[in-house]
């Protein structure tokens, strides 16, 4: 969970191999870290699924997620954010944690729905948590669809609010768990082979 300290907000990796890894990300209105308890829980269903896999963090903000994908092993997460301060924030954070380590993560400031239409391969898992109210969903899946950005077999992991409710057949996806964590709906879908 994100915690302040001193003006600094900073955000803990649960799990791998920078378990209890803390680091700093901007204070931003609209930047809002998956909590602990969410991430756990997602982990939790993606264990057979990150090792190794090609991962997207679309809407990256604090990087809570593509860190602890990158954490537990994924072979690669490209983690995009239009904001440039995040940006900034989240290849610094990469660099102390990949150290003198090959990369594995590449950061791009790009507004996400760009990045999707110009996006070269596909990816093994998708996490998706834009910001609310702006019904970015239907569009991100639409091109994920239409651009083959999901690998046959992928899955996407997305967040949404409570009030909102989605027909994910309509994209190909079928649900495969989901959960509530206060006013936001978490599910991890998965594209059929």
């Amino acid at each position: 969970m994100a915690q302040a300290n001193k003006g600094v907000n900073k955000l803990r990796i649960i799990g791998g191999e920078w378990r209890s890894r803390q680091l700093p990300f901007i204070d931003a209105p609209s930047l809002r870290p998956t909590p602990n308890r969410v991430r756990e829980t997602l982990f939790n269903w993606l264990q057979g699924d990150i090792a190794g896999a090609r991962c997207l963090d679309l809407f990256a903000g604090s990087g809570a997620i593509a860190f602890e994908a990158l954490s537990r092993y994924a072979a690669e997460v490209v983690l995009v954010e239009m904001h440039k301060k995040a940006a900034k924030q989240l290849t610094e954070n990469l660099s102390i944690l990949e150290g003198e380590s090959e990369s594995r993560g590449l950061v791009v400031n790009q507004d996400a729905l760009k990045y999707v239409a110009s996006s070269p391969e596909p990816f093994d898992v998708i996490f998706l948590d834009p910001p609310y109210r702006k019904n970015f969903l239907p569009t991100v899946l639409d091109q994920v669809n239409s651009l083959a950005l999901l690998k046959p077999g992928g899955v996407i992991y997305l967040e949404h609010e409570r009030e909102e409710s989605f027909d994910w057949s309509d994209w190909g996806l079928e649900v495969i768990k989901q959960s509530k964590a206060g006013q936001v709906m978490c599910f991890l879908l998965k594209k059929g082979a």
